[in-house]
């Protein structure tokens, strides 16, 4: 069974923020990616100003390269 959860590491252990169903002594394998401290304001206000000085020229010549990722990438799809 595979399970999401999230968890503090105090003092070398992991402390699951929640209960979980899994019984004393079960053997687990942890796969570990440490949460950024960046508030989803703060990705929002970085998204907004992504466009900010440029021409809608601009802004139409990089949302077309983004939407064609394999000519980005070199990539080449059927």
């Amino acid at each position: 069974m595979k399970q999401t959860l999230e968890a503090i590491y105090e003092d070398g252990v992991f402390k699951p923020t929640k209960h979980l169903e899994i019984p004393n002594g079960q053997q687990v394998r942890l796969e570990v990616e440490t949460l950024s401290d960046v508030s989803v304001d703060d990705v929002l206000f970085l998204a907004a100003q992504v466009y900010e000085g440029l021409t809608d020229q601009d802004v139409n010549e990089i949302e077309q390269v983004a939407f064609q990722r394999s000519d980005f990438f070199g990539e080449h799809q059927p």
